[in-house]
Formats: structure tokens, C-alpha cells, sequence
């Protein structure tokens, strides 16, 4: 019987790429970097199902270059990097992974905020060097309350409602804007739905969750950093073109803003010489949101299953283009 050729762009957890191999031809990327856009168009050129990451751009070239490919299936919950009208053009399912990860992805937002508020990384690199000589002075390293303060959250998706929820446990006043209002949630959890505009200017914390699309990139610019509290401070795991890098230096460099917690950037990896690494009011992270043990092995196991049904010509427990069935007839 024949079965189906598989290529697994990165190194997953062992008991998914199990799972895949039990029903397909399995290869996987050797190597920590990604494939370039040639290696990548040269691995997938025989397949039928492919299993990828954020990094892994999969637009016409590649698909052209992939003729038998049946189905996509992507570690993550952001899609952006796919084209997927185009797949559903071509009759590919695209599988995603949402829901798995919004409670670690909202742990570490809220471990940004905490952090870049209260001057975490900054006042421990400070201690490291040696410059700790007074045992304790009442004016030194003051920073943000976080407690009882104002968080505007940007797009209230599951990880969005997420850090929603841990902001209550700080007694935090909740403001959103998102693109589908949620009455019900807003009753549940006292959350408060407003305009963007009014989410800058009242928020002490802005965390941001939208996906990258044409109308979120450089979501946050001058303009809209100009309309935030000279004291706030801005939270970013969405992804990095949503904020406009060069804006947002200038931002907290000239004090429109008091700090800044970032996952993610534009580009990523951060370019060493990059101006924002060298501003002590930001906390840099390398896009780690997901980044637990339990929640990457679901995701893995999640997209080995939406592979896996693919390729059975079955339907995905999570599909991005579900339209896609109808032409499949499934």
C-alpha cells in the first residue's frame, strides 16, 4: 500500500513526528535554521503533506514547486506566512493550532508586563554589575503599579481573553477593542468594550493580540503611540510588523511612553546592531509566547493530527480554510 511522503520543516517532539510516522514516509529538517525559500521549494517538491513553521513562507513559487501537496499544516496559531486563499484555490487544507497555546502565550504577556513595570531585567542586570552599594534607598528603581491600574487589550481572541482573565486576579480595570465585540464576556468578566483610540489613551498597559493582516500592519505607529499615557506601557506577543519598530523607538526615547515588553519583532531574528536593544526601557524576548513544555507538545500533536486527516482525505480538528471541503467533497 502506498504512503503518503510527509516533510516536517523543524526538529518537533518525538511523539508527534511517532504519530506521523506511523501512516507516512517521514522527513525531517536537519538543521536548527530554516530552510531557505529554495531548500524549502526543493524539500516539498515531492510531498504530499507538508508540516511548518511561522518562518516557513508558503506562497505561489512554493506551491507550483509542489505539485502532489494535499496538505498544510502549520505549529502555530498566526497564518500569516501562508497564503491561504491559495490553497483554498488549489484544494489544500490548511491546519493551525489555536486554542493550545492562549494560556502560556497570556502567562508570558503577563510576565512582560510584570517585568517591564517594575524594572525586572533592567534592576538584575544592574546587580549582576556590581553596582549595588547601598542596601536599600526609597527612591531607587521605582517603578509601575500594576495592581488597580488600567489594561487595554487589543484584540480579545483566545489569548487576548486570556491575559484578560489574569489581569482580574490583579484587580486591574479591563478595557478592549477588538473586531467582534463579546457582549457575554464583557457581562462575565467586567470588561469594558470601547474604541481603539479610547484604549490608548486610557490604558496604563496596552497588550496587543490581533492577527497580522494587511489592515493591522503598523497597527501601532506614531500617531497612535502619540495618543498613549506619557507613564504606559506597551505589551506586544502579536507579531512584530503590527507595531511599527522605528515609531516605537522614537516612543520611548523621547518619552511618549514609559516601556515597552516585546516577543516579537520586525524582522525577527532582531538585528544585533538594532536601536531598540540598546533602550533600557524594553524587555526583549525571541518570540517565546508559546514556549512551555505542555503547550508546544499539544501544538505538535495538534498539527501531526491535522496532517495526518489530511492526508486521509478526512477533516481537519483544526482548519484555517474549512471552505476548502466543499471542493474536496468531505
Amino acid at each position: 500500500m502506498h504512503r503518503p511522503r510527509v516533510y516536517v520543516t523543524r526538529e518537533i517532539f518525538p511523539d508527534a513526528l511517532d504519530l506521523i510516522e506511523k501512516e507516512a514516509e517521514l522527513e525531517v529538517w536537519p538543521e536548527d535554521v530554516p530552510p531557505t525559500p529554495e531548500q524549502l521549494r526543493e524539500a516539498l517538491s515531492g510531498v504530499d503533506g507538508a508540516l511548518i513553521n511561522v518562518m516557513d513562507r508558503v506562497d505561489a513559487v512554493l506551491l507550483d514547486a509542489a505539485p502532489n501537496l494535499r496538505v498544510i499544516s502549520q505549529v502555530a496559531v498566526g497564518l500569516d506566512n501562508v497564503d491561504v486563499a491559495l490553497a483554498t484555490q488549489r484544494g489544500i487544507p490548511v491546519g493551525y493550532t489555536p486554542g493550545v497555546l492562549a494560556k502560556a502565550t497570556a502567562d508570558l504577556a503577563f510576565a512582560l508586563l510584570l517585568a517591564t513595570a517594575r524594572r525586572v531585567v533592567e534592576s538584575d542586570k544592574w546587580v549582576r554589575e556590581g553596582n549595588w552599594e547601598i542596601a536599600h534607598h526609597p527612591m531607587f528603581w521605582l517603578g509601575s503599579e500594576v495592581n488597580g491600574s488600567t489594561l487595554g487589550i487589543l484584540g480579545l481572541g483566545g489569548i487576548g481573553l486570556e491575559v484578560a482573565k489574569r489581569a482580574l486576579g490583579f484587580d486591574m480595570k479591563v478595557i478592549y477593542h477588538s473586531r467582534t465585540r463579546k457582549p457575554e464576556v464583557e457581562a462575565e468578566l467586567g470588561l469594558k468594550y470601547t474604541t481603539t483610540n479610547k484604549v490608548l489613551a486610557q490604558a496604563d498597559f496596552l497588550s496587543i493580540h490581533v492577527p497580522l493582516t494587511p489592515e493591522t500592519h503598523h497597527l501601532i505607529g506614531e500617531k497612535e503611540l502619540k495618543k498613549m499615557k506619557p507613564t504606559s506601557i506597551l505589551v506586544n506577543l502579536s507579531r512584530g510588523p503590527v507595531v511599527d519598530t522605528d515609531a516605537l523607538c522614537k516612543a520611548l526615547t523621547k518619552g511618549w511612553i514609559a516601556g515597552a515588553g516585546l516577543d516579537v519583532f520586525d524582522p525577527e531574528p532582531v538585528p544585533k546592531d538594532h536601536p531598540v536593544l540598546g533602550l533600557d526601557n524594553v524587555v526583549v524576548l525571541p518570540h517565546i509566547g508559546s514556549a512551555s513544555n505542555r503547550s508546544r507538545r499539544e501544538m505538535c500533536l495538534l498539527a501531526a493530527r491535522n496532517l495526518l486527516a489530511g492526508l486521509r482525505g478526512e477533516r481537519l480538528e483544526e482548519c484555517a480554510n474549512p471552505e476548502v471541503y466543499q471542493a474536496l467533497g468531505i
